[in-house]
């Protein structure tokens, strides 16, 4: 059998140990991009200059690539500027971090800061997203960095203070106080993510509330909500959970207008607080939300100049902060709130983002997998030859609940199916795929069986599913079943739509991620290649074969797909080149081929230090009847020797020489 070495689980016995390590926990960030703040920061400082992002430069890609592309009028009078050049004194938080720190600029991204303004309710939340050891006077540099949550990893992201202004003025996210920075920084800091500030236009309030604390998303429609839904968004805000609300606009056009009450429909607001006040001698539910915008706000009873203020006591008045002030934030009675907007979205968080050291009820677990086209990509139920073919995950739920207020022997898990990348992904014609999962009941008559066959999806039906498949980032649901075990299902609606999956299953949360990329088969990369390679003048071939494409794709394929992305494919051009080099350094006289005897010091010069015995098993292996080796068979070599050096050093863990292999191992190094 052919060696060919994979990339794929190569990175993933890597990324293993890593976890075991801490990398890419809360206390042990994973460095976005490679880029360590603290060894830029210092490197900045030693040689006495501010920082300058390569990564995320001040140019028109970083803006956008329609609106904001290079070719919008919107940007032609851009000019980007640290704070220093833009007002006197600046600073990165004045007067700790407020609500009234995040006013919306000219981007559709309120659902972002929407949930900024949730997590400056919660500082130890706020703090880690927004590390506080920065200032534009001690140790300042032009660098500053901001931590999120990013499909099952804490990363660290790191810009630097270059922003885009118009006359001197932001033009995206900015405070209300001229020379705070912090919240147009963490703005920039989520575009770079994303890859540019026009791909933060629209979206879901949730988004970035989980990608703020890494929790768990629940929604609710108001004409569905459940009747003790005052209770839950109370309790909600207890815990520390992040909460946010829209009203639907059902007319595009009709996005962001306002209605004659003062609300804004299509729009994200945030939910800041829910009290109770005594009005005479009965109690009312109030709710105070935030606009974004900074201004703009609802002018029915509890607004900032109703009558209803009047009624109550001024003890009452000074628990609930009223404020007569334009800042975008008011209050509502509970009734008003469910009769004007459509759809409230609650961020429960995971046991490692609460607050204190309680014992918690409830746990996360992680499982990663992937729907890949013919193999496990099955659509859902309406397509019952290939749905069994999708990934399957184990819940098994031990312990009821154990509250007083439900009388059922059942327990309560949330299951949440989740699309990566797709918004990065915007500028290549990315789409969100529609999602959804099923859940069934395992019994003990079934068998032992890892993954359930298709007979068994044939003659059992769910237990449990999502409500809709849907073509949202993330498909979530709250679930009560009995003490068992059981296995989710998540797939597309349609088979044969190739997305990688990674996941969280277990009692009381779950999370089943799905990531998809533009990408280029081995079929694909054989065209792009030859291409190239064939008008090279200096370089006589007829190209490379499918199998070395199959094996370069093996070789530099992280994430597991069968395919390369961009960046995948960027990193294999640039060792192609540089073998290459080689290859023609050794073909002195243009044949197209070099004799076996140079390819030991070809193979040297390319990094590989070999016994006699594995260059004679080389020389036997890709050299003609001539004892000559072509193009083709030299990058072919090279491509499988640095996927048996990478698989190795992947399982020398101590670093001695020496592997032990299980035979599951050994199928890594196939």
């Amino acid at each position: 059998m052919p060696y060919t070495p994979s990339g794929f689980f190569c990175d993933r016995l890597i990324r293993e140990r890593e976890r075991r390590d801490g990398e890419g926990s809360i206390g042990k960030p994973l460095h976005f991009q490679g880029q360590d703040f603290e060894a830029l920061r210092q490197e900045c400082l030693q040689k006495k200059v501010v920082f300058e992002d390569d990564t995320f430069p001040p140019a028109h890609e970083s803006l956008g690539h329609k609106e904001l592309g290079h070719k919008s009028n919107k940007v032609k009078n851009i000019v980007w500027k640290r704070p220093k050049e833009i007002c006197d004194n600046p600073q990165f938080i004045v007067g700790g971090a407020s609500r009234t720190d995040i006013c919306q600029g000219d981007l559709g991204d309120c659902w972002l800061l929407a949930a900024i303004a949730c997590l400056t309710l919660n500082e130890k939340l706020l703090y880690r997203v927004v590390p506080q050891d920065q200032t534009f006077t001690e140790n300042y540099a032009g660098i500053f960095h901001f931590q999120f949550w990013r499909y099952g990893d804490w990363i660290d992201v790191v810009i630097d203070d270059r922003i885009p202004t118009f006359n001197n003025q932001l033009v995206f996210t900015k405070s209300a106080e001229r020379n705070e920075f912090w919240s147009a920084l963490l703005e920039k800091a989520y575009a770079k993510v994303h890859g540019s500030y026009e791909a933060l236009k629209g979206g879901n309030t949730t988004e970035a509330m989980e990608d703020f604390t890494g929790g768990v998303t629940e929604f609710y429609e108001m004409k569905e909500a459940p009747k003790e839904l005052y209770k839950i968004m109370k309790k909600a805000l207890e815990r520390g959970s992040l909460m946010g609300c829209s009203i639907d606009a059902l007319v595009p056009a009709r996005f962001e207008t306002r209605t004659v009450t003062g609300l804004v429909k299509g729009h994200a607001y945030s939910v800041t607080a829910v009290e109770e006040s005594h009005q005479k001698e009965a109690k009312v539910r109030l709710v105070r939300l935030r606009n974004p915008w900074g201004q703009v706000e609802w002018n029915g009873p509890w607004s900032d100049n109703s009558k209803e203020w009047a009624s109550i006591s001024k003890a009452d008045k000074e628990k609930l902060h009223h404020q007569n002030a334009e800042d975008g934030e008011f209050w509502m009675s509970f009734e008003d709130f469910k009769k004007n907007y459509t759809k409230i979205e609650i961020c429960n968080l995971t046991p490692d983002a609460l607050e204190d050291d309680k014992i918690h009820k409830w746990t996360v677990s992680v499982n990663e997998g992937r729907w890949v086209r013919g193999c496990s990509a099955g659509g859902c139920r309406n397509y019952p030859d290939t749905f069994w073919t999708n990934p399957q995950y184990r819940l098994r739920l031990l312990e009821e609940d154990d509250d007083p207020e439900e009388n059922d022997l059942a327990c309560t898990f949330v299951v949440a199916l989740m699309q990566k990348n797709r918004r990065s992904e915007r500028k290549m014609g990315a789409n969100l795929f529609t999602i959804g999962f099923a859940i069934y009941e395992v019994l003990h008559m079934h068998g032992n069986k890892q993954h359930m066959p298709k007979d068994f999806f044939l003659f059992n039906s769910s237990k449990a599913r999502c409500k809709s498949y849907i073509n949202l980032r993330e498909v979530t649901q709250r679930f009560r079943l009995g003490p068992g075990e059981y296995v989710i299902v998540p797939s597309t609606y349609e088979p044969h739509q190739e997305v990688g999956i990674a996941g969280l299953g277990e009692r009381c949360t779950s999370r089943i991620c799905a990531v998809a990329e533009m990408e280029i088969t081995a079929n694909e990369l054989k065209n792009v290649l030859n291409k190239v390679v064939v008008e090279q003048k200096d370089l006589k071939t007829e190209g490379f074969s499918l199998e070395t494409c199959r094996s370069m794709i093996a070789l530099m394929d992280m994430d597991g797909t069968g395919r390369l992305n961009l960046q995948e494919f960027r990193h294999l051009w640039n060792k192609i080149k540089r073998w290459q080099g080689i290859f023609k350094h050794y073909d002195c006289d243009y044949s197209g081929s070099i004799c076996s005897y140079e390819m030991r010091n070809a193979v040297n010069d390319a990094g590989f230090h070999l016994n006699n015995q594995l260059y004679d098993i080389i020389t036997m292996r890709y050299s003609n009847e001539n004892m000559n080796i072509d193009f083709d068979s030299f990058i072919s070599c090279l491509v499988r020797l640095e996927g048996m050096f990478r698989a190795f050093q992947a399982f020398d863990q101590d670093g001695d020489g020496l592997i032990t292999l299980s035979v599951l191992e050994v199928g890594v190094m196939i």
